[in-house]
C-alpha cells in the first residue's frame, strides 16, 4: 500500500512535468514562431489540470504523512521548474520510498 502511494505520486509528477516540457519546448514556440495559439491553449489546459492533480498528490501525500512539509514544499517548487519532478523523483522521493521500506511492518492481531 506504501508503494503504490510513491509510485502514483511519482507517476503523476512525471506527467506533469512532461506537460510543462511540451508546453514550454513545442507549444510556445510554435505559438510564436508559427502563428499557431491553439496549441498554447490545449496544452496549456492539459498541463494546468496536471499541476493541480499533482498539488493535490503533494498534499494527500503530506495528510497521510508519506512525506515531511519540507518535501512538500520541495516539491510543490520543483513543480515549478522545467526538470523538477524528474530530479524530485530520483532524489528526494526514492529516499522516502526506501525509508519507509525499512520501517517495521505492524503486525496485525
Amino acid at each position: 500500500m506504501f508503494k503504490n502511494a510513491f509510485k502514483t505520486f511519482g507517476v503523476i509528477g512525471n506527467i506533469e512535468a512532461i506537460s510543462y516540457l511540451l508546453l514550454v519546448c513545442i507549444a510556445m514556440p510554435l505559438k510564436y514562431a508559427a502563428g499557431m495559439p491553439q496549441m498554447v491553449r490545449w496544452v496549456g489546459m492539459i498541463h494546468g489540470v496536471l499541476f493541480v492533480a499533482y498539488v493535490v498528490a503533494i498534499v494527500a501525500m503530506l495528510i497521510f504523512r508519506k512525506l515531511t512539509v519540507l518535501q512538500g514544499l520541495i516539491a510543490l517548487i520543483a513543480s515549478l521548474l522545467p526538470f523538477g519532478p524528474f530530479i524530485f523523483d530520483r532524489k528526494v522521493l526514492k529516499k522516502a520510498e526506501a525509508r519507509m521500506d525499512h520501517a517495521t511492518p505492524v503486525k496485525a492481531t
